[in-house]
């Protein structure tokens, strides 16, 4: 059976990797969504250390916000992967980039989504990240665990995407990427009615 770098094939003719430098200003952030290449591919996410000043306690994709060294967006989703759960670089196979998205905190995040072998050995820094884990993908293309709630975002009301996966919720940015890739990869079919390059 293929495993995640075959099963990519259609998201990465979508959204192929474009490599481009880092353009622009102001708050910036690149997180890589990481795939185990098997046949029933897991996604590697963490819980953000509580002492953490934006998001504490959420889950998330490794990745931060870009630095002056960082010449694209890839180069950021890396190097912060490495940082925050010790993955290699050059264990990543990059297969595609997702349009980037606007956070409630108002960074611009460019997902970048790659390979990694099935039985790569990962750990959480803890001045990032509590825990590291890796759930299967195709449960995030479960409609019972879906759903999205109205929040408020400034003066207006927004549709924000949740995924409530045991105890935990999963929502916002990462539950956005998560739904726009399995509406590919499995045709979850998924309506996030809402445009994520909008600043909420």
């Amino acid at each position: 059976m293929a495993g995640a770098d075959g099963l990519l094939d259609g998201l990465a003719e979508r959204h192929p990797c474009r490599r481009e430098a880092w353009e622009g200003v102001g708050r910036q952030a690149g997180v890589l969504v990481a795939l185990t290449d098997e046949p029933a591919p897991r996604v590697v996410l963490g819980r953000r250390a509580d002492h953490l000043p934006l998001h504490p306690g959420e889950i998330a994709f490794p990745g931060g916000k870009r630095e002056a060294e960082d010449h694209s967006p890839w180069d950021t989703a890396l190097r912060e992967s490495q940082e925050e759960v010790a993955l290699s670089p050059a264990l990543v196979k990059r297969r595609a980039e997702l349009s980037p998205l606007i956070t409630r905190t108002g960074f611009c995040v460019y997902p970048c989504i790659g390979v990694i072998p099935a039985d790569v050995e990962l750990s959480a820094d803890p001045a990032e990240f509590d825990s590291v884990f890796l759930p299967p993908l195709a449960r995030f293309a479960d409609p019972a665990l879906f759903r999205l709630e109205l929040m408020s975002a400034g003066s207006r009301q927004v549709h924000v995407p949740h995924y409530c996966i045991g105890d935990d919720n999963v929502w916002g940015v990462t539950a956005a990427v998560l739904a726009q890739i399995v509406n590919v990869v499995y045709d979850a079919g998924f309506d996030l009615k809402r445009n994520w390059k909008e600043t909420p």
